[in-house]
């Protein structure tokens, strides 16, 4: 009985989030499949190499769960805009930019993880693309913000 009623609550509350927070439904599961897809072309670049290791993995679900709480907190920094916005008596329509510009910044941000991982695994890349994970990669050893996973 008692598991019956946590699921339904759950279900429920869920529910309410996920028709709350509509519009950022599709950017977040972007960001959870190409976070997945980064993580599992890092592992095959990582046993390929030789290098595969359980405390580097962990690491890197860690940092991908800091991803996801990056998120949230963008989400909560909406919601408190939108809260005052309509204390104001103005009303923004529920547009929630930064939870949408941050998880856009980390959906281009494992992409780019992505293809770094896929030219380490000798996956032949379109000429464009090859250039651009060179500058990103040369950028990342002359000290970048950008960290190869």
């Amino acid at each position: 009985m008692k598991e019956n009623v946590f699921k339904g609550l759950t279900a429920a509350a869920l529910s309410a989030v996920g028709a709350y927070f509509r519009k950022l439904l599709g950017p977040v599961a972007v960001l959870a499949a190409v976070m997945v897809l980064d993580y599992a072309t890092g592992l095959a670049h990582a046993w390929e190499a030789g290098e595969l290791s359980s405390g580097t993995g962990l690491r890197g679900i860690v940092k991908k769960l800091g991803y996801l709480v990056a998120v949230g907190v963008a989400v909560v920094v909406d919601w408190i805009v939108q809260t005052a916005a309509a204390g104001a008596g103005a009303d923004l329509g529920g547009f929630y930019a930064f939870g949408l510009l941050v998880a856009v910044w980390l959906i281009l941000n494992e992409c780019i993880s992505i293809l770094e991982n896929l030219s380490e695994l000798g996956v032949p890349l379109p000429a464009f693309l090859r250039r651009i994970v060179e500058k990103l990669k040369n950028n990342a050893e002359a000290g970048g913000e950008h960290e190869a996973d």
